[in-house]
């Protein structure tokens, strides 16, 4: 079986192989120490502030696309086999880049020193061609932060280069860097290091199963959102990275007869489509989920991996019913979702066991469902309370409920007692919700942290419970979701 024992990516329109690439070496540390590209600056370090944003370029389903990352979290193996574009590449000559000159025309930088994640979030923007207005803009950037300019002037820059089909470098070289990505792609796998150290990007399943079972002790990871934050915060020395974004069938999103299917390594940005089209509330939440450059890197699957308490995605997909498939050498198992979870930094999975595909029943016409993300900011930030909720109705009653919450346990968790309570009370008749919102206290004891204290997180809660039911009580009404507005 062959084995290529090099990182390759394309860069300024050439082959980049790297045969030397610690597993923990970042993308920000290699543009700016080893290349010494430095323009992309060092902000956050930690994926927040996107003054190191860079744009990948990649093919999916046939068409490149580029997508802005945060170079400080990302692994230079990642690049394997996409393009990379930063700020240092777009002027041409004494040329400035379209995104460039609006900025400089809409005076959309002061200090400077967070213009370099702008313009390359812009470029990304710019490439997708159209006219995005205002909102679709103001969501695109906000995973870049700035402090002394404001965003209208920004944002400003975006409507003037972002307003119709793409003409520079990339564009009129897409043929060609399209063609040298599909020359990537010959479905080899990839092992830098040695037995003990370490960085694999396999690109077969069997492969990356058998690696993981072999080595146990190995860090997994598909988009370093999270172990991203180990390296460059906690300082942990992860000698062994088992990168699972190689392997195609797990970034696989199909709809079914059921409902949704997920490999693991969907990126939020490619399951968004799907998960959204179950409900609008589940779509809307997935918007606030991190940023653009996050969502973009980020997987469903690494949120369920890492069990978090406080992750997005589990409580709504809990509520769902969705189940997980473990997968360890050749062998599979699945359990309900909920299941995986047994305590605190604790899941049932054992050593060497990946979290394979993710099943998502939708929704059936007697149901309802309802998302509500609860945060000190509304883009980009970690849930204070996370809630979802799944009623079954017969007629104007409650016949079964599905309750999921983060944030309010040392794990995602649902509402026994509160489904239980539920079961009977009628729309019409808010009397009868109150033993189930008084059940909230019941099912969890959450604690007192950075984010909110305990009185406040069950209070939210019980809020919550009450506004999903009143608005499926009056499901004709317009929900409003964040900025945006749907009909239910």
């Amino acid at each position: 079986m062959t084995t290529r024992a090099s990182i390759r990516f394309l860069r300024r329109g050439k082959t980049v192989e790297l045969t030397h690439v610690p597993p923990m070496r970042t993308v920000l540390d290699y543009l700016r120490l080893e290349e010494r590209s430095r323009g992309t600056k060092e902000g956050c370090n930690e994926g927040d502030c996107g003054a190191c944003t860079v744009a990948l370029g990649s093919l999916k389903n046939g068409k490149l696309v580029y997508e802005p990352v945060n170079a400080c979290i990302l692994l230079v193996a990642q690049l394997d086999g996409k393009e990379l574009v930063t700020v240092d590449d777009l002027a041409d000559g004494d040329t400035l880049h379209p995104v460039q000159q609006a900025l400089v025309d809409t005076h959309g930088s002061q200090c400077g020193f967070c213009t370099p994640g702008f313009v390359m979030s812009l470029f990304t923007l710019y490439q997708q061609g159209g006219a995005p207005s205002r909102d679709e803009i103001a969501t695109h950037i906000a995973g870049n932060l700035c402090r002394c300019t404001g965003y209208r002037p920004i944002i400003d820059a975006g409507l003037a280069a972002c307003s119709g089909t793409p003409m520079d470098r990339w564009d009129k070289g897409a043929k060609q860097a399209a063609k040298q990505l599909a020359a990537f792609d010959d479905g080899t796998d990839v092992f830098v290091g040695t037995s003990d150290s370490f960085i694999a990007r396999p690109a077969k399943p069997e492969t990356l199963a058998g690696l993981a079972a072999e080595n146990p002790d190995a860090t997994i990871v598909s988009g370093a959102t999270d172990v991203g934050l180990w390296i460059t915060k906690q300082m942990r020395h992860l000698p062994k990275i088992i990168l699972t974004g190689g392997v195609k069938d797990l970034h696989a999103v199909q709809a079914t007869k059921e409902g949704v299917s997920l490999g693991a390594a969907a990126t939020y940005a490619e399951a968004m489509p799907a998960l959204g089209a179950i409900d609008a509330d589940l779509g809307e939440v997935l918007r606030r989920l991190g940023s653009t450059q996050v969502r973009a890197s980020g997987t469903v699957g690494g949120n369920i991996a890492n069990g978090s308490p406080i992750g997005d995605t589990p409580p709504m997909l809990i509520a769902l019913g969705a189940t997980v498939t473990l997968r360890h050498g050749a062998a599979e198992r699945s359990l309900p979702l909920e299941s995986f979870f047994v305590a605190y930094g604790k899941q049932d999975r054992k050593p060497g066991e990946l979290v394979w595909r993710i099943d998502v029943p939708k929704l059936k016409p007697n149901e309802a469902f309802r998302a509500y993300k609860i945060s000190k900011r509304f883009d980009q930030d970690i849930s204070a309370v996370m809630s979802a909720f799944r009623f079954t109705l017969d007629g104007r009653r409650i016949s079964a409920a599905r309750i999921a919450f983060g944030g309010m346990a040392a794990t995602p968790k649902r509402g026994a007692l509160t489904e239980a309570a539920l079961q009977g009370a009628a729309l019409d008749q808010p009397a009868s919700w109150a033993a189930a919102i008084d059940a909230l206290a019941k099912d969890f004891q959450p604690i007192s942290d950075m984010r909110a204290s305990a009185a406040y997180r069950i209070e939210v809660a019980q809020g919550l419970l009450r506004k999903a039911l009143m608005e499926v009580a009056g499901a004709s009404a317009t929900r409003v979701l964040g900025d945006r507005k749907a009909v239910a």
